[in-house]
């Protein structure tokens, strides 16, 4: 049995590791609900978008649903183990942290190396949907979203309907136009009178531009929630290695 001392020394560590810990614990499961809210978001507001890519199967928003709602619930449970004050549980929390550690890691590092296949599997795909483009289909109506939400209009250019079999009979979309009052189907038919009442940039174009002209602040930011794992695995295993040691010297 250690000296009395020992133990009192002791003690004031273990509650500010506690401290910390159900501090952070706090701020991960917030993180958990906002992306679990993203991923609500996405579903629902971004289904155009996802559309397009449905030959791809992209379940984007799915992953950070599930993503979310297990570091919510792994949040809570670091708070219940921290304030239990049960080494086995925190260990089994550092595991936990040590796996989202290790697949955001991976996520961010694949994510960063294949960004320019991924840049050009969309590009494919939305140049599909603007060459079948018909006004009905799904696929149509999210060309339509997009190019009303982003303002903007083809693929790299409005010129690129000038491609397409809809330009031909009906010519360019009305969800181009800058103001719908002043787009005639006349208007939408020639190129050089649409110039002045469509956006010009392309939808794929002002998409690329604005992720890569942010690529580093999402890589920043990517890279440092990953981190930010590093801490809660010391605190953890910092904690646990304390009780431990302070329920033995009790002995």
């Amino acid at each position: 049995m250690s000296p009395p001392s020992r133990r009192l020394q002791t003690k004031p560590v273990i509650t500010c590791l506690k401290t910390f810990l159900i501090s952070y614990s706090l701020i991960f499961w917030f993180t958990g609900v906002i992306l679990l809210a993203v991923g609500v978001w996405g579903k629902v507001s971004l289904e155009a978008y996802f559309s397009l890519a449905s030959e791809e199967s992209t379940n984007a928003p799915y992953v950070l649903i599930g993503t979310g709602a297990t570091i919510v619930i792994f949040g809570l449970f670091g708070c219940f183990a921290t304030c239990r004050g049960s080494p086995w549980m925190l260990k089994l929390y550092a595991m936990f942290l040590t796996l989202v550690f290790l697949a955001e890691l991976v996520a961010g590092i694949s994510g960063f190396i294949f960004r320019h296949e991924i840049k050009a599997k969309l590009g494919v795909a939305y140049k599909n949907a603007v060459k079948s483009y018909n006004s009905t289909d799904t696929s149509s109506s999210a060309v339509d979203a997009i190019q009303r939400t982003l303002l903007c209009c083809g693929v790299q250019s409005f010129t690129d309907w000038n491609e397409t079999a809809y330009f031909k009979e009906k010519g360019i979309p009305a969800s181009c136009c800058k103001d719908n009052a002043k787009c005639s189907q006349e208007t939408l038919k020639d190129l050089d009178k649409a110039e002045k009442e469509v956006y010009t940039t392309g939808c794929f174009t002002r998409v690329t531009n604005a992720m890569e002209a942010n690529l580093g602040i999402i890589a920043g930011i990517s890279f440092g929630i990953a981190f930010f794992q590093l801490i809660g695995i010391f605190l953890s295993c910092c904690l646990s290695r304390y009780i431990t040691n302070n329920q033995y010297e009790m002995v």
